[in-house]
Parts: structure tokens; sequence; C-alpha cells
């Protein structure tokens, strides 16, 4: 059964449980709203109707602009480090949680704004968010869900008719996203830096019982919520780095305590394999390169551990060791679930060791950066290799020698095509068809100055089954011309 906006109930769990960090607040006016995308898959996720939604009561709720009786809207705080650099108060400057809501299957889901407005933690910001970076999210959140990543969700997006000032005057729109919630390693940063134990006790305990409730019956509860959270990351990010994404901005407060991807701004898929791969134009240092993000989220745990000391163990010195032991097996964890994923890419099964397999990975890996081979095509070219016909793998590289003796070490353990195909997507959100299906949306001059939606669509219908080769859209598994991918940046949109 799915109901109409105005029968939707949203519960006020975080403002209740950590009201020291909800701000009641309301979002902007939308002056002329006008759906531009719906995930209606997700919409019936939720209980929600469709139909419901395109209409001026639906548009009001994804813009926050008329909610459900009993419903709080709020600002949440949180702290961060940003580039490495500590931000003891940083907040959604200009995103509303809306509340939460039971989907269909009895999961608490966040129903989340961005772009809603100034709120008290906007810093200076407009609050605001244009057109094209809202879809961008849509987009590329839609493609990492469809390849079985944790993520969070774009339920819409809405032009809201008011103008959006930045370098130009641009479309301003509302996005309307979903997560198991937005809990992150800069809200319990925040309930640490206040110095108030209940409060930090509050915020694990709401992670626990909304992520992670087998920890409520461990031992020692919190422990068990760290080692979770580190487990977590882990998985979470040898996906990410399993399909070539590179995320763009892992600051802590962008890492959540449930392990879903959470932000897209700077982020995008890697197309010519560099571990240095930077997209972000703000990234000068390339500390959020593609080959980075590993112990980058090891670094953002351990401030997760240090924010939350307190509760690990009432000595200093004991509650140090705990929080020591526990990051101390990430690598380990990382290393097994990358194992796990290119065992899965290359096509084997159980037979070789793990070590064996890494190590052909680490040699094919190898010879693409040498040979300057797109990461999804190159390892897509292993499906048919595995059935017989390596020429659409040989062709990619420059040294046959190289390759030709790769192919005949992994031969030799007997690769199934059918298991390399359901691990190596035909289609992710390639670039260049990102910026054109955003250039299109937004009416830009490439695209003639008319806003068409029509690439946007077509290229997430494509999107939302990325394993499934089809006739007929060879163009959108090709990677990018090469003076696009040379130059390519992506900016944050704020």
């Amino acid at each position: 059964m799915t109901v109409a906006p105005t029968a939707v109930r949203l519960d006020d769990q975080f403002a209740r449980t950590l009201p020291e960090m909800a701000v009641p607040w309301q979002a902007a006016p939308a002056p002329a709203p006008r759906l531009l995308a719906l995930d209606e898959a997700l919409a019936a996720e939720l209980g929600l109707d469709p139909a419901a939604l395109r209409t001026p009561a639906g548009l009001a709720l994804l813009t926050g602009t008329d909610v459900p009786d009993g419903a709080r809207p709020v600002a949440q705080a949180y702290s961060g480090h940003q580039f490495g650099g500590f931000v003891p108060r940083l907040g959604d400057g200009r995103a509303l949680l809306l509340g939460e809501l039971v989907d269909r299957d009895g999961r608490v889901r966040d129903l989340h704004l961005k772009g809603s407005g100034r709120t008290p933690f906007a810093r200076g910001g407009d609050g605001l968010a244009a057109v094209g970076p809202m879809l961008r999210e849509h987009v590329v959140s839609t493609s990492l869900h469809a390849l079985g990543v944790p993520t969070t969700r774009a339920l819409a997006v809405v032009a809201t008719g008011a103008p959006v000032q930045r370098e130009t005057v641009l479309p301003g729109a509302v996005l309307a996203r979903v997560a198991a919630s937005h809990l992150r390693v800069g809200s319990v940063q925040y309930a640490r830096a206040t110095d108030d134990r209940d409060l930090l006790r509050r915020v694990a305990d709401l992670a626990i019982a909304r992520h992670h409730p087998a920890a409520a019956d461990a031992e020692h509860p919190h422990r068990a919520l760290y080692a979770a959270v580190v487990e977590a990351q882990a998985q979470l990010v040898a996906q990410w780095m399993l399909l070539g994404f590179v995320h763009g901005v892992l600051n802590t407060d962008n890492t959540t305590l449930s392990g879903e991807t959470i932000d897209y701004g700077p982020c995008a898929f890697m197309e010519a394999f560099d571990p240095a791969t930077v997209f972000s134009s703000i990234d000068e240092g390339g500390r959020y390169a593609w080959g980075n993000q590993p112990a980058v989220i090891q670094w953002n745990l351990a401030r997760l551990a240090e924010a939350l000391l307190p509760l690990l163990h009432d000595d200093e010195q004991e509650s140090v060791a705990v929080a020591q032991a526990e990051l101390g097996r990430f690598p380990d964890l990382y290393g097994a679930a990358w194992a796990r994923g290119v065992r899965a890419k290359l096509g084997l099964g159980r037979g070789p060791a793990d070590a064996v397999v890494t190590g052909l990975a680490d040699d094919l890996t190898r010879l693409m950066h040498q040979g300057h081979v797109d990461w999804t095509s190159g390892w897509r070219a292993l499906v048919p290799a595995a059935a017989g016909d390596a020429e659409p793998l040989r062709g990619l590289f420059l040294d046959l020698a190289g390759v030709d003796a790769w192919l005949e070490r992994w031969r030799a353990l007997a690769p199934s095509s059918e298991v390399a195909a359901g691990a190596n997507p035909v289609y992710v959100a390639r670039n260049h068809l990102v910026e054109e299906a955003l250039a299109a949306a937004t009416g830009s001059a490439e695209s003639d100055g008319e806003p068409d939606l029509g690439p946007l669509e077509r290229l997430v219908d494509v999107l939302r089954a990325p394993y499934d080769e089809r006739p007929g859209l060879e163009r959108y598994a090709a990677p990018a011309p090469q003076d696009f991918a040379a130059a390519y940046r992506t900016f944050c949109g704020t």
C-alpha cells in the first residue's frame, strides 16, 4: 500500500534523542516547483505513491515547504576534519532532515533535503543548490546503488523556480535523499567536543539502534559499535576501489556510521587507470586520490576512535588500547574485501589462494597503468577472454607480450566468464556522459540553451542495469574522448 504525501508519517527520532544537535528549521520557499527526476522504485520502497509525489502536495513535501502534521524538520549539527583540519561546528548549512519514516521492509530511513536554504550552520553561504549538482547526485548515487554499493539515494530532484548565484546565475533545485541515517564520524566528534558524556553516549546508542543492533547484545556495546563501523567502512571503500570510484571529498563529516556512501560533490569514476587519479578541483595535493582512499578512511576511523574513547573503557590507557586493537584490524578487513572482489572480477572460484589472486590483480592493474587502459573496459574485457576470446582485452594494451604472459597464468586457473560478468559492469556513470546529460537538463550553452531531460533519463535507465550488456548502447560503455578525460575536473557544487 502506498500513501499520499499528506498522509506520510515522519518521526522525529533524531531530534528527540539528540536535541542538542538538532536545530528546528524551515525550508526556503520554492516559488515555482517543477519535478526534474523521481525514483519511482525508491518511492514504492518507502511506501509512497509516485503519482502523488508529482502533485503540488507531493512537490511541497519534496521541497520541505509543506510537511505532514507532526513532522519537525531540523538542521543537524556535526563537526568534521576537512582536508585534515578540524572544524568543530559544521552542520547542515543547506540541508534539513525532514524526519524518519519506516519503509516496506520495516527499516527506519531518513528523508533529508539538500539545497533547502540557509540554516544557522550556513557559515555565510546561501544554503541553496543549483540544478546541475543535484541531478549529478541523482545520477551517480543511482549508479552506485545499481552496482550494489551501500549509498544514500536520491528520491527526487525538484527545480525551485528560484535563481542561485554562483559564477553565473543558475536555476535552483532541492534534492530529496534517503539514507539509513545521517549519523557520521563528525556527529560523534561534535558530541565529544561538547565534553558532554551523556550526549556522546546517546549518539553512540542511536547508531547502535539504527545500524548495528547486534552491538547492543555485546559485552561492551560501544566497543562492538566501533568494531562494526570499522568493518563496514573497510567493506565500503573496497567496493569503491574495485569499481574505480573516486569519492573526492572524504572528510570525517562524509564518513557515515552506517557504511553508506554520502555526499556526491566532486566524485567521479576513473577512466584510464592511475592510482593518483583526482577529479576534485580543490584537492590540489591529491589527498583523496583513488589510491589513497583506504588510508584516508582508516585515518577517519582513527578520529572516530578518539571521539569514542570515553565510552570504550573507564581507564584512558585501556581505552586507547581497545581503539588501537580494533583499528588495527582495518588493513586485514580491507585486504580481505579487496581479495574477494578481485577474485570475482577475475572470474575465479575458491581454489586459488588469496595471494595468487591478488598477485594476478596487481599484475593486471600494473599493465593497465602502464598502458593507460580504461579501468571499467579493461576489467569487462575479461568476460570474453574467459570464454576464449582474448582479442577485446589484447586490443586495449600496447604491451602484448606482457598481457599474453598474464593471460597464460590466468587461464591456467580456469576462470569463469559468468562469474566475471557478474562482477565487472558494462556501464558506469562515465564522466562525459554525465556532463552531457547535465548540460542538456540545465539548458546550458552546450545544448543550445533549451532544457532537455531526455539524455539524463536515458543515462539513468542504462545505469540501473549496469551488468547487462545491451545492443545499441555501445556509446554508454565507451571511455571518454582523450581530450575530455585529460582535463576533466569536478566541483562540490556549493
